[in-house]
């Protein structure tokens, strides 16, 4: 009989060579040879991590957790609460795994990208500099301190951070990209040459180029042409860059077309029965790069408001009550079904996710997740009382914006952002379902002009307050005096007083939008 060292070591070398079934059999054989093994249980757990089984995995590391108390497994528990948007049972455990417990780098970093999952950069920084205490020359802890940096305002430290990245690892193209992204430090330079090095290199290794690397860098390069005014080759770089992800990936038109088109023929009456939940969170979405965090910036700085940020939670929500077999959250299936979950229960899932966030004086929560306009007619009825405001901004700016803008490669949400036209399709069905909604519900959702915003917002925001049930309170408009963490593309706009630089941003790309603005009807 093979020794029980043995198998934990043939398993432990099986998961690190990414062969999850030999590990899975090592394993299951300590525990059918030698009982119920924690730590059998804990790697268990580890394999369903990596091959995305998040619930099974759940399960694996609570049996590991019931024959021993290790703060290891709760850092993993940790980090798949995380995966699932539940930040109420991520921070639950997370605080069974203090830093001062944790001794193993990989562990440290391991809870710090969990909490910077679920927004909680500055704690995400404790366990970061701690890994690096521990171990100094691993590029990817340097980057993800440097990525929570970036999201708590602390951006010197983030570009050290990037840079330190850099230097242990010259064709980190995500790292590459974050430092750009940064935008420029006190002395200006010019790091064209420097990615141009890394691109070629880049396509040296890769047979064909790997997409995501092209896709980190062409944002980078991107960025860099335009800071030089040099705005036909970032566009150039950009779609290059996109093109050879778009290729990789299948056709969104289907997908994103069936829910739009399911939304919006719904029938009025499904507003009809409504949840008797009498509390009013705020809800801020809209397209993305539309001015969806500077509304939430403006609201979350009023004394009766607290933000958590860009939610999962009501997705998540109508997905486990709806229990559609699919692995994403959102699809058609779970759409269809959604209009047969009883509001009350769907309402009262919803504020028990997120009850956790309030803090006393605080009266409202605000959820800011751009893609909430999905669920439009589901937060109706599950939550009556709750306050929609809706980002329009102009469609040609709105468009360029998701262009130029590198989002999450791993998110369903964005597969569309790859190609312009495709941009300005989910557009014009965003914009006409919204429309179609508020003429339904006008005393529940306000279309919030960006540009009006902008240009008169002392106006906007009173009444923007004033649909949302508060009173003025002029701190609102100082958003560059709002300190809290910002996990959202604009983490760096925001921490400037509100302007109007972003409105017609489009006319340095003019030259390569003609097709966008046929497909728009615009004429100028």
């Amino acid at each position: 009989m093979t020794t029980l060292q043995t198998l934990f070591k043939q398993a432990i070398e099986a998961i690190n060579q990414r062969n999850y079934v030999e590990a899975h059999q090592h394993l299951v054989t300590v525990i059918r040879q030698y009982g119920e093994q924690s730590r059998a249980y804990f790697l268990l757990g580890i394999v369903h991590i990596e091959l995305a089984q998040i619930n099974k995995a759940i399960t694996l590391l609570h049996k590991a957790l019931g024959l021993e108390t290790n703060p290891r497994i709760n850092v993993y528990l940790t980090k798949c609460y995380a995966l699932q948007g539940n930040m109420n049972e991520a921070l639950h455990y997370a605080a069974q795994a203090p830093v001062s417990e944790l001794n193993a780098p990989l562990d440290l970093d391991t809870m710090g990208v969990a909490l910077s999952r679920v927004g909680l950069h500055d704690q995400a920084l404790a366990y970061f500099a701690r890994a690096l205490e521990l171990d100094s020359r691993q590029p990817q802890f340097y980057y993800n301190y440097g990525v929570s940096a970036k999201f708590a305002g602390q951006f010197a430290r983030a570009r050290q951070a990037f840079t330190q990245a850099i230097e242990l690892n010259p064709d980190f193209y995500q790292a590459h990209f974050a430092l750009t992204d940064l935008g420029r430090p006190v002395t200006k330079t010019n790091n064209i040459s420097r990615l141009l090095q890394v691109k070629a290199r880049l396509q040296t290794k890769g047979h064909p180029p790997d997409p995501d690397a092209a896709l980190h860098i062409g944002h980078a390069l991107s960025k860099e042409y335009e800071a030089q005014g040099e705005f036909n080759k970032a566009f150039t770089a950009l779609a290059q860059a996109k093109q050879v992800k778009k290729d990789q990936l299948a056709d969104t038109h289907t997908t994103f077309d069936a829910l739009f088109t399911h939304l919006r023929q719904m029938p009025p009456e499904v507003l009809q029965t409504t949840s008797s939940h009498a509390s009013q969170p705020l809800f801020v979405m809209g397209m993305p790069r539309s001015g969806t965090t500077l509304v939430e910036r403006i609201l979350s700085h009023h004394s009766k408001v607290v933000s958590g940020g860009e939610l999962q939670d009501f997705g998540v929500a109508v997905k486990q009550l709806t229990a559609t077999p699919s692995a994403q959250v959102l699809d058609l299936a779970t759409l269809e079904q959604a209009s047969q979950i009883d509001p009350d229960v769907l309402g009262a899932q919803y504020l028990a996710r997120t009850q956790f966030l309030m803090q006393p004086g605080a009266y409202h929560l605000v959820d800011k997740l751009p893609f909430n306009f999905f669920y439009l007619p589901h937060i109706l009825r599950a939550l009556p009382q709750a306050k929609i405001v809706c980002l329009l901004r102009d469609p040609l700016d709105t468009c360029i914006g998701n262009y130029r803008q590198l989002f999450s490669i791993h998110s369903p949400y964005y597969a569309y952002a790859y190609d312009l036209l495709a941009i300005g399709r989910v557009y014009q069905q965003f914009y006409d379902l919204v429309h179609h909604w508020q003429r339904l519900a006008p005393s529940s959702i306000r279309l919030q002009s960006y540009e009006k915003l902008v240009t008169q917002p002392m106006e906007e925001s009173r009444a923007l307050l004033d649909f949302c049930g508060l009173a003025w309170e002029p701190q609102c408009v100082q958003v560059e005096r709002n300190l809290a963490p910002v996990s959202t593309a604009s983490k760096v706009q925001v921490r400037e007083a509100i302007n109007t630089r972003s409105i017609g941003r489009w006319k340095h790309y003019a030259a390569h939008l003609n097709e966008l603005k046929v497909q728009l009807g615009i004429a100028r």
